[in-house]
């Protein structure tokens, strides 16, 4: 019997040699990921429509209010020189219908999208639990808890933002945006062709932007599985901590991990950072160029004051969806990224199924090894032709050193593993022609590790 024990053996070619856990980049459009993930729409369409509605209902609301605003500012300038006030009542009330809509809208949209959210994410990790339970444990030898964590956790995470909100709020803005440009071509196509010749910078730099921001977001998604990784092996080996007294070396190894951690989060923040005022800026150049020509206009009788202060509140309302697109598109990379991380764990097989032919085991009574050899990991044996029989009735202590392969016969009597050479038989029968549940409920492991 050989003393060796080594990692891992990617036999059968049914697992993949250690999934990529930190892999993140993805395309920002990928068919086949999506038309994976879409199906976990079907059950939460109803809440989905009702959010898409109080989508439109607040883009509506976005939209109208400040032609509204520039319809009731005429109507009052008009009033201080003819005393006719009639019609302002209905604008206002209007308005107010406006922006509760917008009001309403938005309380729909967050109720049912984050109905939507939790439902997604209730079906997802169910469906990766249920799938982890029935995997092989050669998987679990190859993987770090910690990073199968990650994908259960934060995959699911970005995912649910992408299918409960994420497409629409793509779609949405995207249609508001060309709606808000149009009502200003309308009302005025110099003063909106002034408006839109900051949009190329903002876009520019919205390019430049996402490429540093998807590189820090990468960043930050390795980091917290690194994070995660270290703290659950942490836990999970505190009794060897203990006993070899390396309280302080796991302590300064975590705390690398967590600073590369803050690290990551640090230089992602400063990123986001920069956005906004980005974005503020190119709208107050925007607004200041609005006011300075279209003032112009005012005062030459070209157009009236309704018509600038809409244009004012359409140059602010018109750079927020262009922000929001910006901000999207590295979240669905995200997304996508994160969806096909799911989809390769959920593809992974177990080494270990029943054969159609698959019997019942009644009752287990004699358990023989005949030439049975078998290592984790390709050339390594942790067992070399062994012979065994136990009896019904028989008591049998193994005893040897630590990696000798006491643990190993428990694991190939339940069939956790495939022997690499000669047979494990239960009763007579090979325990591959027996399922694995009536195989399991026979037999009873006390593990050393409680």
């Amino acid at each position: 019997m050989s003393t060796h024990h080594g990692g891992s053996y990617h036999g059968g070619g049914q697992l993949p040699s250690t999934f990529d856990t930190d892999k993140v980049l993805g395309k920002v459009y990928d068919a086949r990921v999506l038309g994976r993930l879409i199906k976990y729409l079907g059950p939460v369409k109803s809440d989905l429509a009702v959010g898409a509605g109080g989508m439109v209902m607040r883009s509506l609301s976005t939209i109208a209010v400040p032609l509204l605003v520039g319809m009731a500012a005429d109507r009052i300038l008009a009033a201080t020189e003819t005393g006719d006030l009639s019609g302002l009542n209905t604008i206002v009330i209007i308005t107010i219908g406006a922006i509760l809509l917008g009001w309403g809208g938005r309380y729909l949209e967050e109720l049912f999208l984050g109905y939507t959210g939790q439902k997604i994410l209730l079906k997802v990790r169910t469906e990766m639990f249920d799938h982890l339970q029935r995997l092989s444990l050669r998987f679990f030898d190859q993987n770090k808890v910690g990073r199968i964590m990650s994908r259960v956790q934060n995959d699911v995470q970005q995912i649910q933002e992408l299918l409960a909100s994420g497409m629409l709020n793509v779609v949405f803005s995207a249609l508001t945006l060309v709606a808000i440009a149009s009502i200003m071509i309308i009302m005025n196509t110099r003063l909106a062709l002034l408006t839109l010749t900051v949009v190329p910078a903002l876009v520019i730099a919205a390019f430049v932007w996402q490429r540093y921001a998807r590189q820090a977001f990468i960043k930050v998604r390795r980091a917290i599985a690194t994070v995660n990784a270290q703290l659950q092996e942490g836990i999970a080996g505190v009794r060897v901590t203990q006993s070899l007294t390396r309280e302080e070396v796991n302590s300064e190894q975590f705390e690398n991990v967590n600073r590369e951690h803050y690290s990551a989060n640090v230089k992602a923040a400063r990123l986001q950072a920069v956005m906004w005022p980005m974005v503020e800026t190119l709208t107050a150049i925007g607004t200041a160029s609005v006011i300075f020509f279209g003032g112009s206009q005012v005062l030459a009788g070209e157009i009236g004051v309704g018509v600038l202060l809409a244009f004012m509140l359409y140059v602010r309302r018109f750079f927020e969806p262009v922000l929001e697109l910006t901000m999207e598109y590295v979240e669905i990379q995200r997304s996508m990224a994160s969806g096909a991380r799911i989809m390769e764990l959920l593809d992974v097989q177990p080494e270990i199924t029943d054969i159609p032919q698959a019997i019942e085991l009644p009752r287990a009574k004699e358990i023989r090894f005949k030439g049975v050899s078998f290592g984790y990991s390709p050339g390594v044996e942790v067992l070399h032709d062994v012979d065994l029989t136990v009896n019904p009735g028989e008591t049998v202590a193994i005893v040897g050193r630590t990696g000798a392969g006491k643990s190993s016969l428990a694991n190939l009597i339940t069939r956790f593993y495939e022997v690499h050479k000669g047979e494990v038989t239960v009763d007579g029968h090979n325990v591959n022609s027996l399922t694995q549940q009536s195989l399991r409920r026979q037999i009873g492991v006390v593990t050393q590790d409680p």
